[in-house]
Protein backbone atom coordinates (compact mmCIF):
# COMPACT_ATOMS: atom_id res chain seq x y z
CA UNK A 1 0.00 0.00 0.00
CA UNK A 2 1.23 3.48 -0.84
CA UNK A 3 1.11 6.69 1.15
CA UNK A 4 -2.19 7.62 -0.53
CA UNK A 5 -3.78 4.66 1.26
CA UNK A 6 -2.97 6.17 4.66
CA UNK A 7 -3.78 9.85 4.19
CA UNK A 8 -6.54 12.13 3.16
CA UNK A 9 -7.45 15.75 2.88
CA UNK A 10 -8.36 17.92 -0.02
CA UNK A 11 -7.09 17.52 -3.52
CA UNK A 12 -5.27 20.48 -5.09
CA UNK A 13 -7.65 22.95 -6.72
CA UNK A 14 -10.68 22.02 -4.61
CA UNK A 15 -13.54 24.53 -4.92
CA UNK A 16 -14.29 24.48 -1.17
CA UNK A 17 -11.42 25.48 1.11
CA UNK A 18 -11.43 23.42 4.31
CA UNK A 19 -9.25 24.53 7.21
CA UNK A 20 -8.94 23.64 10.88
CA UNK A 21 -8.35 27.28 11.82
CA UNK A 22 -10.99 29.87 12.73
CA UNK A 23 -9.94 32.18 9.91
CA UNK A 24 -8.04 32.13 6.62
CA UNK A 25 -5.03 34.44 6.36
CA UNK A 26 -5.50 36.91 3.51
CA UNK A 27 -9.26 36.38 3.45
CA UNK A 28 -12.23 37.97 5.15
CA UNK A 29 -15.41 36.16 6.16
CA UNK A 30 -18.27 37.84 4.31
CA UNK A 31 -21.04 35.55 5.52
CA UNK A 32 -21.47 32.68 7.95
CA UNK A 33 -23.64 30.05 6.30
CA UNK A 34 -23.76 27.78 9.35
CA UNK A 35 -22.73 24.37 10.63
CA UNK A 36 -22.18 21.63 8.08
CA UNK A 37 -21.30 18.01 8.59
CA UNK A 38 -20.74 14.78 6.75
CA UNK A 39 -21.54 11.53 8.50
CA UNK A 40 -20.88 7.89 7.73
CA UNK A 41 -21.03 4.67 9.70
CA UNK A 42 -18.94 1.70 8.63
CA UNK A 43 -19.07 -1.83 9.94
CA UNK A 44 -16.03 -4.06 10.05
CA UNK A 45 -16.28 -7.25 8.07
CA UNK A 46 -15.59 -10.57 9.77
CA UNK A 47 -12.26 -11.13 8.01
CA UNK A 48 -10.81 -7.86 9.23
CA UNK A 49 -12.04 -8.50 12.78
CA UNK A 50 -10.40 -11.91 12.88
CA UNK A 51 -7.20 -10.54 11.35
CA UNK A 52 -7.18 -7.63 13.81
CA UNK A 53 -7.69 -10.01 16.71
CA UNK A 54 -4.76 -12.17 15.64
CA UNK A 55 -2.55 -9.15 14.95
CA UNK A 56 -3.36 -7.64 18.35
CA UNK A 57 -1.86 -10.70 20.03
CA UNK A 58 1.55 -10.14 18.41
CA UNK A 59 1.45 -6.36 18.07
CA UNK A 60 1.87 -4.03 15.13
CA UNK A 61 -0.26 -1.85 12.92
CA UNK A 62 -3.66 -3.11 11.83
CA UNK A 63 -3.23 -2.03 8.20
CA UNK A 64 -6.64 -3.23 7.02
CA UNK A 65 -8.41 -1.27 9.74
CA UNK A 66 -6.19 1.76 9.12
CA UNK A 67 -7.12 1.76 5.43
CA UNK A 68 -10.81 1.37 6.26
CA UNK A 69 -10.70 4.31 8.68
CA UNK A 70 -8.93 6.50 6.10
CA UNK A 71 -11.60 5.65 3.52
CA UNK A 72 -14.32 6.37 6.08
CA UNK A 73 -12.86 9.75 7.05
CA UNK A 74 -12.45 10.71 3.39
CA UNK A 75 -16.09 9.79 2.69
CA UNK A 76 -17.27 11.90 5.65
CA UNK A 77 -15.16 14.82 4.39
CA UNK A 78 -16.61 14.46 0.87
CA UNK A 79 -20.13 14.61 2.31
CA UNK A 80 -19.25 17.72 4.33
CA UNK A 81 -17.87 19.33 1.16
CA UNK A 82 -21.05 18.47 -0.77
CA UNK A 83 -23.21 20.02 1.96
CA UNK A 84 -21.12 23.21 2.09
CA UNK A 85 -21.24 23.54 -1.71
CA UNK A 86 -25.01 22.96 -1.78
CA UNK A 87 -25.50 25.74 0.77
CA UNK A 88 -23.43 28.22 -1.27
CA UNK A 89 -20.29 28.30 0.89
CA UNK A 90 -16.77 28.45 -0.51
CA UNK A 91 -14.96 27.53 2.72
CA UNK A 92 -15.34 25.55 5.93
CA UNK A 93 -13.66 26.88 9.06
CA UNK A 94 -12.88 25.07 12.33
CA UNK A 95 -13.00 21.70 10.56
CA UNK A 96 -12.87 18.64 12.85
CA UNK A 97 -13.51 14.91 12.89
CA UNK A 98 -15.44 13.08 15.59
CA UNK A 99 -15.09 9.32 15.74
CA UNK A 100 -17.15 7.00 17.94
CA UNK A 101 -18.53 3.50 18.12
CA UNK A 102 -22.03 3.08 16.71
CA UNK A 103 -24.07 0.56 18.70
CA UNK A 104 -21.16 -1.92 18.80
CA UNK A 105 -21.60 -2.69 15.09
CA UNK A 106 -19.32 -0.15 13.48
CA UNK A 107 -17.50 3.13 13.59
CA UNK A 108 -19.25 6.46 13.18
CA UNK A 109 -17.19 9.24 11.66
CA UNK A 110 -18.52 12.79 11.52
CA UNK A 111 -16.65 15.57 9.73
CA UNK A 112 -17.93 18.99 10.80
CA UNK A 113 -17.20 22.68 10.68
CA UNK A 114 -18.62 26.12 9.96
CA UNK A 115 -19.51 26.87 6.35
CA UNK A 116 -18.69 30.43 5.30
CA UNK A 117 -18.21 32.65 2.30
CA UNK A 118 -14.74 34.20 2.22
CA UNK A 119 -13.17 36.74 -0.10
CA UNK A 120 -9.52 37.68 -0.52
CA UNK A 121 -8.45 40.88 1.22
CA UNK A 122 -6.37 43.54 -0.45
Amino acid sequence: MGIEDYGGGQSPGADILIVTTNDVPGHQVQQVVGEVFGLTVRSRHLGSQIGAGLKSMIGGELKGLTKTLVETRNQAMERLTEQARARGANAVLAFRFDVSEAADVGTEVCAYGTAVIVTPTG
